[in-house]
């Protein structure tokens, strides 16, 4: 009989929110390993450090979102600084999350990405076409670089739902982005909440694809 062996990087790692540079330590370190375990456990699971101070806030938050969205709340989850308690993306580095920072939610939900897939393959097909046109040059030259960057997110089994534009002939994103509004307009009016002043959803095919993308994403900044 052999105890479990932990990997020395993680090993100091304590409590459910550690310092932004602390992980990014551990994943320089740990190499592919470490960051995989990061982004299975830390980065993904347990409550926020958003939502700390009261954990219901954020239980009730995915009930209703999971209710919107059609999918279990489970599969609702929260990234960022938010997940943390400081951001390790470059130039924001050890950044403290406040209670106006961003959320940064991800659903994993295959029927989720699937309609997302659909509608982002629908505007592309429009916007090449001319059908659907941006409001002005700035814009279209974002939906240009979002038209070509989201063939390949797609193929790594994700999807931002802010690619595609908020617009009628895209009733999943549209719903998407009226629940982002009506979600931080109701944590404002709840006591004990984070108030962020914006709120986005990544949308990915499994959780072998999130793990992946987001160990991933770890590693390149570690």
């Amino acid at each position: 009989m052999e105890p479990f062996r932990i990997p020395d990087p993680l090993r100091s790692l304590r409590g459910a929110h550690p310092e932004a540079e602390a992980i990014l330590t551990a994943a320089r370190s740990g190499g592919n390993s470490s960051c995989v375990a990061l982004a299975r456990l830390w980065l993904t699971e347990g409550i926020p450090y958003a939502f700390a101070e009261c954990p219901a806030i954020f239980e009730v938050l995915r009930g209703w979102l999971a209710t919107r969205l059609d999918v279990d709340p489970k599969e609702i989850s929260l990234t960022g600084s938010a997940r943390i308690g400081s951001s390790i993306s470059p130039g924001k580095r050890g950044t403290k999350f406040s209670p106006s920072s961003d959320l940064d939610l991800f659903v994993v939900s295959e029927t989720l990405f699937g309609k997302l897939r659909d509608e982002f393959n629908h505007w592309t097909y429009e916007f090449d076409g001319g059908i659907v046109k941006a409001a002005n040059s700035r814009e279209h030259a974002f939906w240009k670089e979002n038209a070509v960057r989201g063939i390949g997110l797609l193929a790594r089994g994700f999807i931002d739902q802010k690619m595609i534009p908020n617009l009628p002939n895209y009733p999943t994103v549209k719903s998407i982005s009226q629940g982002m509004w009506l979600l931080t307009e109701k944590l404002r009016l709840t006591e004990g909440a984070p108030t962020p002043k914006y709120a986005s959803i990544r949308c990915y095919r499994s959780w072998n694809h999130a793990i992946q993308q987001i160990s991933l994403n770890l590693g390149s900044m570690a």
